[in-house]
C-alpha cells in the first residue's frame, strides 16, 4: 500500500548497508540529511558506487567525504510499468540520473518528487530530499530529488 508521506510504496524491501559495510557511511549520511560520496585521499578523484579501490589509480585509499547536495539532471525515465508488484501503485513516477558538479561530475540515480507528468529539464537544477523511513525494523533514508 502507498503511504502518501513517502513518493514510492512503502512495500518495497528495506536498503541496508552491504555486508563488509562498504556503502554504511553513505546510509548513515542520509539518515543525518547529509550525502556522502567517495573521494580517494592520493589522487582526490570522486567516485559513485562505492568501491574499496579508487577507480582512477586503484589504490585503496579511498574515503568518505560530504558533498552538496545539488546537481543537475543528466537524463531522465518516466516508469509506466512497475518493475515489481509492490510498485503498481506508484506508476507512473520519474527517475533521474543527477550529475554532481561539486562532485567531480559524479552521477547518482534517484526519483524525480512532484508530478509524475510534469515536464523533465535536462540541466535543470535540483537538490536532494532525505525521506527518513522509521517504521520498520531498520529504519534509512532514501535520497530523493526535487528542482530547486
Amino acid at each position: 500500500m502507498t503511504d502518501k508521506r513517502f513518493y514510492l510504496s512503502t512495500d518495497l524491501p528495506a536498503p541496508v548497508p552491504e555486508a563488509d559495510g562498504l556503502d554504511a557511511p553513505y546510509w548513515k549520511g542520509t539518515r543525518e540529511g547529509r550525502l556522502m560520496i567517495q573521494r580517494c585521499k592520493h589522487c582526490e578523484t570522486w567516485q559513485w558506487g562505492p568501491e574499496w579501490i579508487c577507480h582512477r589509480c586503484r589504490k585503496f585509499d579511498v574515503a568518505w567525504e560530504e558533498v552538496t547536495s545539488q546537481g543537475r539532471i543528466y537524463s531522465w525515465e518516466r516508469t509506466w510499468h512497475p518493475p515489481m508488484a509492490t510498485l503498481k501503485e506508484s506508476v507512473p513516477y520519474l527517475t533521474v540520473l543527477v550529475d554532481l558538479p561539486h562532485a567531480g561530475g559524479v552521477r547518482m540515480v534517484g526519483n524525480l518528487l512532484g508530478d509524475p507528468l510534469q515536464e523533465v529539464r535536462m540541466g535543470a537544477e535540483v537538490k536532494a530530499v532525505f525521506e527518513p523511513h522509521d517504521e520498520g525494523p531498520v529504519p534509512y533514508t532514501l535520497v530523493q530529488w526535487e528542482y530547486k
